[in-house]
């Protein structure tokens, strides 16, 4: 059964921040983030990890170096999603920048390709005879791939961030933060902020050689800082203190009107004012309308829409980015309610109290592009870990699954226990502790759901699956207002492992009223007095407001600018029954 624990977080005892000069409530805040000094709070780029401590970066800089200067013909190799996008673009328009004339992309459709560098999509590239091929987001498990393009001749270099698995690919070069031997700091870099580094040695190493003259301008990398800032908050790797560093400094390139049309024509699609842009409206607005390329085409119009320098490519190119969102939007409003009445329906058949660990969820007519999306949602509606397949084709008898789970039950470890003791059930898994994703047999999924309650059953070992709400506590009555919602504002960027504050307090519903058809807004004040506050609880509706007495709202604090004006609004997280 589904249990919700409100837990408080904790500032860390050994921490005191208001020595920095810091407002007491931001303090506390940071605190209980883990901030243990006040240079983690610096975000200047000159506090970012030097280059130097990433594992080859020199090597690997040489060889683009060469590259650059030999005008060799340089092929990158990017991914599906919105780091793979902006780690290809942030590859062509800096290295175009250092004079490289060569340069092109490849971004394989995932439906045909698969992932990462396959020997498929080195037969695609050699028609176009590169010298080099740079993959980004992606290489690190590509062994056979990058075989290929050795026995084609075609020198490779591997830049990634995934985890390494035990062999790792015959590569002229890789740079990883996650591979055995590196000793950077910081293991949250996403794919485009590893690119983001190698891009700084090639830089100084030009520059060394005498490349940069009156006739070639040195770049400057910091303009490409709008790329980074997106692809790490689309990725949702941590933000960690040099990951906030480069998002921190890319949304103030946006705020000033210095981003690429691209990211700005995007912004505008997704009704965002990109003089307050946040990083959340880089992950809502703009990342989700680059990988619903992705998910439902290939990621060529994406990577053209960051590439342009015309704002009115830039415009058209974002609409028909902001079309497939809406198509993928329609599409997974269907397959969600079809998924959820499945699970509902799984969950209400259990009688006499057996539950299933976790749930699997099949349609012929979905698409395996959204199906991730959907297993999410209909996690969050049961809070079990789902399973959610798709056809890999029309018709097609071989099965592609998204698995999404919940905290304390690490999925990929229950698939390989799935897979260990049942060796030939999947044709192919992997993953991490919150997502994984898997293919089989079609006529095997019966066989595979009872595999998975096992497993799941085996990892979970007794324990109870709750989803767990975190909160900063209560605000003191005066904290309510508009200039703490300013603070928090500027006191980003917020993000994963680093989450925008929630707070937990009682309020009285003044008026009520339903606005674009699924929204509660509301005008609340705090129980025991206060002045009245406009409240928005996105798809909730009435209904879900206990009657008579005052309420328990999970609320992040927002600022509502409207002709002008800025008034303080609650961003309602939860309605605690």
């Amino acid at each position: 059964p589904q249990m919700e624990r409100v837990i408080h977080r904790r500032a860390h005892p050994a921490i005191d921040l208001s020595v920095a000069g810091l407002h007491p409530l931001l303090a506390r805040i940071y605190a209980a983030r883990g901030v243990a000094s006040s240079e983690e709070l610096a975000l200047g780029l000159d506090q970012l990890l030097p280059p130097t401590t990433l594992h080859r970066a020199e090597e690997a800089g040489q060889l683009l170096a060469d590259a650059v200067m030999q005008q060799s013909r340089i092929l990158v190799v990017g991914d599906y999603d919105a780091d793979g996008a902006t780690s290809t673009a942030l590859a062509l328009a800096s290295l175009r920048a250092m004079g490289a004339e060569q340069v092109d992309y490849l971004v394989p459709n995932r439906f045909d390709y698969g992932y990462g560098l396959t020997p498929e999509i080195v037969a695609l590239a050699e028609p176009r005879s590169p010298d080099l091929i740079i993959t980004v987001d992606n290489g690190i498990s590509s062994i056979e791939g990058v075989a290929a393009a050795r026995a084609a001749g075609i020198r490779t270099l591997v830049t990634d961030h995934h985890l390494a698995g035990s062999e790792l690919p015959l590569a002229d070069v890789i740079v990883n933060p996650n591979q055995p031997e590196d000793r950077f700091p910081s293991k949250a870099l996403a794919g485009v902020g590893v690119m983001f580094y190698l891009l700084g040695a090639v830089r100084s190493l030009l520059r060394e050689r005498g490349w940069f003259g009156p006739c070639r301008r040195e770049p400057q990398l910091a303009q490409f800082l709008d790329l980074v800032a997106l692809g790490t908050v689309a990725d949702l790797v941590p933000l960690d203190h040099n990951n906030r560093i480069l998002v921190a400094q890319g949304l103030e390139r946006i705020r000033r009107g210095l981003a690429r049309p691209g990211v700005m024509a995007l912004l505008r699609h997704g009704k965002r004012d990109y003089r307050y842009a946040s990083a959340s409206d880089l992950g809502f607005a703009v990342g989700t309308r680059l990988n619903a390329a992705g998910r439902l085409e290939d990621m060529a119009t994406g990577i053209r829409c960051l590439l342009t320098g015309d704002a009115d490519e830039a415009d058209r190119l974002a609409a028909e980015l902001d079309e497939l969102n809406r198509r993928r939007k329609g599409m997974q409003e269907e397959m969600q309610q079809a998924a959820l009445t499945q699970a509902l329906a799984l969950v209400d058949s259990l009688a006499g109290g057996a539950t299933h660990s976790a749930i699997c969820l099949f349609d012929p007519g979905w698409h395996q592009g959204i199906v991730g999306l959907v297993a999410s949602r209909v996690k969050d509606a049961v809070q079990r870990p789902v399973v959610a397949f798709a056809p890999e084709e029309d018709g097609a008898s071989l099965l592609k699954g998204s698995a999404r789970s919940v905290r304390g039950l690490h999925i990929r470890d229950a698939l390989a226990l799935v897979d260990a003791r049942h060796p030939d059930l999947l044709r192919a898994f992997g993953g991490h502790a919150m997502a994984a994703g898997l293919s089989l047999d079609a006529a095997r999924l019966p066989e595979f759901e009872q595999a998975l309650d096992d497993a799941v059953t085996t990892v979970l070992d007794g324990a109870e699956l709750s989803e767990t709400l975190w909160t900063d506590g209560s605000l003191a009555p005066g904290e309510l207002a508009l200039e703490t919602s300013l603070a928090l504002e500027r006191a980003g960027p917020w993000g994963q492992r680093f989450p925008e504050p929630v707070f937990d307090d009682h309020f009285d519903v003044l008026e009520q009223r339903v606005v674009g058809g699924s929204h509660l807004k509301m005008v609340v004040e705090r129980h025991g007095g206060g002045a009245p506050l406009d409240a928005i609880a996105f798809n909730r509706l009435p209904d879900d407001l206990p009657p008579g007495g005052p309420v328990r709202l999970l609320y992040r604090l927002g600022v509502n600018r409207w002709r002008g004006n800025e008034s303080c609004q609650l961003m309602v997280e939860e309605i605690v029954a």
